[in-house]
């Protein structure tokens, strides 16, 4: 009985011990793992983001094109993440900020994106990106404008364009026309009115580049503001001009003023009116009235709402689920592909430079984006527009446009795709100064 008390006494001895060393036997070891069943699955953890940044104006002047630019790019971004697991299980994270069409504050937001450890960065238009161009180009920080001037990307530096410039509308249109609505005798005379920044200038520098190769005589050219509200007097010029074509390279909310202020001069219908692509939209219709643009032309670089092609189905998914009022217009499909063309270049960054390059999100890493993903690109955009691929000398991602007419108040095509091969403009260093290095 006594030895069964000690070995007891003992066991509680042992036992104490034991339960003593145990935690610092934990402490030293490997913790061990939660148990998991097939109903509660782990989660794995989340890659570093790839920052991708991007300057909209979301409000101001531009904002009926920034704002559905704005919505089309962060759903797609929404999509890229959330259903396709980022880019190799990268999130993307979406830098952005609000430039209001100021180009103050654009100047500002690229030297923000530059300090934030963004990896490139987008603008909406020629003017956002005319005012950030200079400092990025400097710093050799990428960036891509979705509607561009041939003055961001000529001379080559830096800068890159989504799609065809508003030189290359104007080029489009102006071949389109004489092949297929000029019936005259001579050389048909071109009237031009020119938003007064780079989005106007695009396409007026084609117009004086190309105007006597293509045989075309200008016979006026007037400017307008983005807040105008009448052109009465420079419209009344151009009908005392007596042109047979008007060409209107601007915004939305002007080019109906203006289209407007013809129709109330009875100069249209009669004129051929012609827009650039900026301004060719569901909301220059709905400003100016369907019933007033009915017949005019314009160039536009995507597909249209409810074509059969591979990314229709899940733009517009996303579209109607988030920003319904914006289904039907093309600034959401420009900029849901850019999210897509961005994507892309991500992809390719990351794969050919490794994440732990880009992630310091400093000069180094820039590089890596611009000479590993923006200029290896060579993809489809899944048929929204044409397909994007770097040209050495040619920084247009897209060389691809197609005209456009307003027919029954809808925007519809009326040409298949049209090659737009680029125009020299430092073959005129006279009237361009700025196409040369």
């Amino acid at each position: 009985m006594k030895s069964r008390k000690l070995l007891t006494l003992a066991g509680v001895i042992f036992l104490a011990l034991a339960l003593a060393v145990m935690p610092l036997m934990a402490a030293c070891g490997p913790a061990p793992e939660e148990p998991t069943t097939p109903t509660t699955p782990t989660t794995p953890a989340v890659k570093g983001p790839l920052k991708y940044g991007m300057s909209i104006c979301m409000t101001g002047v531009a904002a009926e094109k920034g704002s559905p630019m704005g919505h089309g790019k962060l759903d797609a971004i929404k999509y890229i993440n959330e259903e396709l697991g980022g880019i190799n299980g990268h999130p993307i994270e979406a830098i952005w900020y609000d430039n209001s069409y100021d180009a103050a504050k654009a100047a500002t937001i690229v030297k923000k994106m530059m300090s934030d450890g963004a990896l490139f960065f987008t603008t909406n238009s020629s003017k956002m990106m005319m005012a950030s161009q200079e400092i990025a180009n400097r710093a050799g920080f990428p960036g891509i404008a979705s509607f561009s001037s041939p003055i961001c990307t000529n001379p080559p530096q830096h800068i890159y364009a989504q799609m065809p410039d508003y030189g290359d509308d104007f080029a489009a249109f102006a071949n389109y026309y004489l092949a297929n609505i000029w019936k005259g005798e001579g050389k048909p005379k071109l009237a031009l009115h020119l938003l007064n920044n780079p989005t106007g200038s695009g396409s007026g520098d084609a117009a004086l580049c190309l105007a006597d190769e293509l045989g075309i005589e200008i016979v006026a050219t007037e400017e307008h503001t983005a807040t105008t509200i009448s052109e009465m007097e420079s419209m009344t010029r151009i009908k005392a001009a007596n042109p047979d074509v008007l060409f209107i390279g601007s915004t939305p909310a002007p080019s109906a003023v203006v289209i407007k202020n013809a129709y109330e001069l009875g100069l249209y219908p009669g004129v051929v009116i012609g827009c650039a692509h900026a301004s060719f939209t569901k909301a220059m219709v709905a400003i100016a009235g369907a019933d007033i643009v009915e017949g005019v032309y314009g160039v536009f670089p995507t597909c249209s709402w409810g074509e059969d092609v591979p990314g229709m189905a899940k733009m517009t998914e996303y579209c109607k689920a988030y920003h319904p009022k914006d289904y039907g217009n093309m600034d959401y499909i420009t900029s849901w592909a850019e999210a897509l063309v961005g994507a892309e270049i991500l992809r390719l960054a990351v794969e050919n430079c490794g994440y732990d390059k880009l992630a310091a999100g400093d000069a180094a890493a820039w590089e890596c984006v611009e000479k590993n993903g923006i200029q290896k690109l060579d993809y489809d955009v899944e048929g929204l527009h044409g397909p994007v691929k770097y040209t050495a000398g040619d920084n247009r991602l897209d060389k691809s446009v197609r005209v456009f007419q307003v027919v029954s108040g809808e925007i519809t095509a009326v040409s298949g795709w049209i090659d737009a091969p680029r125009i020299p403009y430092e073959n005129f260093p006279d009237k361009f100064p700025w196409a040369v290095k």
